[in-house]
């Protein structure tokens, strides 16, 4: 049992099997979105995409509609003019309102379309890393840090332009009611924090949107993806980074993994083929086979060595047919067949996070607003940042609490946190 104290985090007391509820409403207040989203990265962010207010002209400057964008994504039951009047009293104390506004509806779509949404993809490349420290709980496999790639999909409005630039999914009845942004995304399993995205439409797939994202693996993560996203050449482009990699693959008519060598904990080592010469079956398939059984080095453009752990989940899995998964950690010492197993069930954390952006933030079943391609992206960048913003502050209380971050309510630190936006007594980072 640990007493957590009268240090911000309302005194708790944390005991085994009993989940904490943590008194946020002391951490709370626009300070839960400048402390994870600066202002200093916001007016970088606007310098960089060249979006600097020309003069002083009683137009809504670009740092407050960044700030603003945010605010959209906490209060998606308000117009424009009452996110407005929500945001202007917690501006006003941190020193970023002037009265002379007088913000409109007009007046705030103008401005949001003149700030576009590269300022807010900037602000998120610039601010968005993972925030779970050693202690916290549920965060890492030995030195590694679990991360995961997934997507999931908004509704957007039904416009001639949103519909040609994102497209909508087709069902036995036909085309959908509503257009769909497709959103790719890699968090941070044990905070549930988004680290990169990438936005496309129905007609760009999960596969080509994670390819752009290959590149922002870091050397001390292990990126956890589900059969979705395998393929020799994208395996291939994350392994690169020096990331590892642990992925599930398809069975049925899927990738054939022959056992190059068993490995005492019940996984063993297997070769991934390029599919050309995987399918041809011929003497230089057999050439690669025979260079990996003496331990040879394999060049990465045809073949790379991979350790595979196969485990079946009672009840849950088709027809018992094994959970297949494929990992670059070819040694067992440092990570175990289990080990890996039950780290590869973390993957679930994205989807919970991607429930908490879609359902808590926005609000179930709920269309986007924004009536534009370039303002829908803003949108999403906008429920991107906020929900960053509220995963760091979970992971930080949970963290000092010694608590996992799973354990403090997301939908009712959301609730603080708009009361605590709307309070014009509140304080403020300078």
């Amino acid at each position: 049992m640990r007493d957590c104290g009268r240090d911000g985090l309302g005194g708790v007391t944390v005991d085994a099997g009993v989940t904490c509820d943590l008194e946020l409403a002391d951490l709370v207040s626009l300070g839960v979105l400048t402390s994870s989203v600066p202002r200093e990265a916001v007016d970088e962010a606007i310098a960089v995409t060249g979006r600097r207010a020309r003069r002083s002209d009683g137009k809504l400057p670009p740092h407050v509609m960044v700030y603003f964008t945010m605010a959209l994504a906490l209060f998606a039951d308000d117009d424009y003019e009452e996110v407005a009047a929500r945001l202007a009293g917690a501006l006003d104390s941190w020193g970023c309102w002037d009265h002379a506004w007088q913000p409109t509806s007009g007046g705030i779509a103008q401005a949001r379309q003149r700030l576009g949404f590269e300022p807010l993809k900037t602000v998120f490349d610039l601010v968005a890393r993972p925030v779970a420290e050693p202690l916290t709980r549920g965060a890492f496999l030995g030195g590694w840090r679990l991360m995961s790639i997934d997507g999931f999909e908004f509704d957007v409005p039904d416009t001639g332009a949103n519909a040609e630039a994102f497209g909508r999914a087709a069902g036995s009845e036909g085309a959908g009611a509503f257009p769909k942004a497709r959103v790719v995304t890699i968090s941070e399993c044990g905070s549930h924090a988004t680290v990169a995205a990438e936005i496309g439409g129905r007609n760009t797939g999960e596969q080509a949107l994670a390819r752009r994202l290959h590149r922002r693996l870091e050397p001390d993560w292990l990126l956890i993806a589900d059969r979705n996203f395998y393929g020799f050449t994208d395996w291939q482009a994350a392994s690169a980074t020096g990331a590892q990699l642990l992925w599930r693959v398809k069975n049925a008519n899927g990738l054939r993994l022959p056992v190059l060598r068993p490995l005492p904990d019940g996984s063993y080592l297997s070769l991934l083929v390029k599919p050309g010469i995987r399918h041809d079956r011929g003497r230089r398939y057999q050439r690669i086979w025979d260079a990996a059984q003496a331990g040879a080095d394999l060049d990465p453009a045809e073949a790379t060595l991979v350790r595979v752990i196969e485990y079946t989940v009672p009840d849950h899995t088709a027809q018992n047919d094994p959970i297949r998964l494929i990992t670059t950690i070819t040694d067992p010492a440092p990570a175990s067949a289990s080990q890996l197993a039950q780290a590869y069930h973390q993957r679930w954390e994205h989807e919970t996070g991607n429930a908490q952006m879609k359902t808590s933030l926005r609000g179930p079943g709920r269309v986007l607003r924004s009536k534009s391609p370039a303002l829908v992206r803003a949108e999403i960048y906008g429920y991107l940042l906020t929900h960053y913003a509220i995963s760091a502050l979970i992971c930080a209380a949970a963290t000092e609490a010694d608590i996992d971050p799973d354990r403090v309510k997301f939908k009712r630190t959301v609730r603080i946190v708009r009361r605590s936006l709307a309070d014009p007594t509140a304080s403020f980072p300078p």
